[in-house]
C-alpha cells in the first residue's frame, strides 16, 4: 500500500486535505516516517508485518474511527495525551480556553476599585468534567505552584486522566464527583473549607441533539455522547450548576472560565451575573464563534 493509495482510500470519506493530514500523521506517529521518507518511497519498503498493520489501521479509519483513537494519542498544548473511546478528543478551542487562563495568571487584569484583586499566587484550580485531563494537566504544568483538582463522573475517564498526568510529570488530584450534586449541596450548606477555589474551569457537554445532523460521523459513532450532548429538556442545566457551585466556592476575586455552546453564551453570561459572578467577559474562538466566558466573583455571597 503506497502513500497515494492510502490518501485515495481515505479520500472516499474525508476531504482531500484532511485525508492527506491523517495519512501523514499515521505514517509519522505509528511508523516513524518523515515527509522526506514518504517522498522517497519508504512506505513501500515497510516490512510485511508493518504493511499488514497499516492495512488494518486503514480499514479502521475507513469505518470513520478517529485517527486519535486509532493511534491512542493526541496532542494538546504541545503535550502528548492518551485518548480512548471513553474520553472526548480534546479540541483546539479548548487549548484557547487554557491559554486565556494562563495569560490571566501571567498578566493578571487590573482590579476594579469596587472589586477584589484576583488571587495569583499558589492558585487552587478546579477542572470540572476533566475527561482526558487535558485542561487540568496543562494548567498544572504551566501555572507555577498551582494546586489542581479535577472531577469527572466516569471511571474510565479518570483512569486515563491519571495516566496522562503521570506521563506529563504533573501533580493533579483526580476525584469522581458530580457537579450537579456538588452544586445542590453548596446551595443548602456552607461549602467545606477545602472547597475554596481561585479558578474553576469547565468544558461541559454542550451540543444540542438537533446539532448532531451537522456533525461528522466519526464523532457521532465513536466519541462518548455523555461528554458531547447537553440534556434536551434543559441545555443550560450543567452551566447553571457549575455557576452556582462557583458562586458558592470561588474566593473573592476568583474566576470561572467556561467553554460554551455559542447558542447559549449570552444567556449563560446573564445568569452568571445574576448569581454574583460579575465582570463577565466573552470571547470568540479561532473560528469566529462566541465560545468562551470568564466571570469573576465580586462579592462573598451568592
Amino acid at each position: 500500500m503506497t502513500y497515494q493509495e492510502i490518501i485515495g482510500q481515505l479520500g472516499t470519506i474525508y476531504e482531500a486535505g484532511e485525508a492527506r493530514a491523517i495519512t501523514r500523521l499515521l505514517l509519522e506517529q505509528r511508523f516513524g516516517l518523515s515527509m522526506a521518507d514518504i517522498l522517497c518511497g519508504k512506505v513501500n519498503e515497510l516490512s510485511a508485518d508493518d504493511q499488514q498493520e497499516l492495512q488494518k489501521i486503514v480499514r479502521r479509519l475507513l469505518r470513520s474511527e478517529p485517527i486519535q483513537y486509532v493511534l491512542g494519542e493526541t496532542t494538546f498544548c504541545g503535550r502528548s495525551l492518551h485518548v480512548a473511546p471513553g474520553v472526548l478528543i480534546p479540541r483546539p478551542e479548548t487549548e484557547e480556553l487554557c491559554q486565556w487562563i494562563i495569560n490571566d495568571y501571567e498578566h493578571p487584569p487590573k482590579a476594579h476599585h469596587q472589586h477584589p484583586s484576583p488571587i495569583t499566587q499558589h492558585p487552587r484550580i478546579l477542572d470540572i468534567g476533566t475527561g482526558s485531563g487535558c485542561i487540568a494537566i496543562t494548567l498544572a504544568a504551566e501555572i507555577k505552584d498551582s494546586r489542581v483538582t479535577a472531577w469527572d463522573i466516569s471511571d474510565a475517564a479518570l483512569e486515563i486522566a491519571r495516566e496522562n498526568a503521570v506521563k506529563a510529570h504533573v501533580n493533579v488530584t483526580f476525584e469522581k464527583k458530580d457537579v450537579l450534586k456538588a452544586a445542590a449541596l453548596a446551595a443548602t450548606e456552607s461549602p467545606l473549607a477545602t472547597e475554596e477555589w481561585d479558578i474553576i474551569v469547565s468544558n461541559p457537554p454542550y451540543i444540542y441533539r438537533k446539532e448532531s445532523e451537522l456533525m461528522a460521523q466519526n464523532v457521532l459513532d465513536y466519541e462518548p455522547h455523555e461528554a458531547l450532548f447537553a440534556p434536551d429538556d434543559d441545555p443550560e442545566a450543567m452551566y447553571k450548576a457549575i455557576g452556582r457551585y462557583a458562586a458558592a466556592t470561588l474566593l473573592p476575586g476568583g474566576s470561572l472560565y467556561l467553554e460554551m455552546n455559542p447558542l447559549l453564551t449570552e444567556e449563560v453570561a446573564a445568569y452568571l451575573q445574576e448569581i454574583g459572578l460579575g465582570q463577565v467577559e466573552m470571547r470568540h474562538d479561532q473560528f469566529g464563534k462566541l465560545r468562551m466566558i470568564k466571570a469573576t466573583k465580586t462579592n462573598t455571597t451568592i
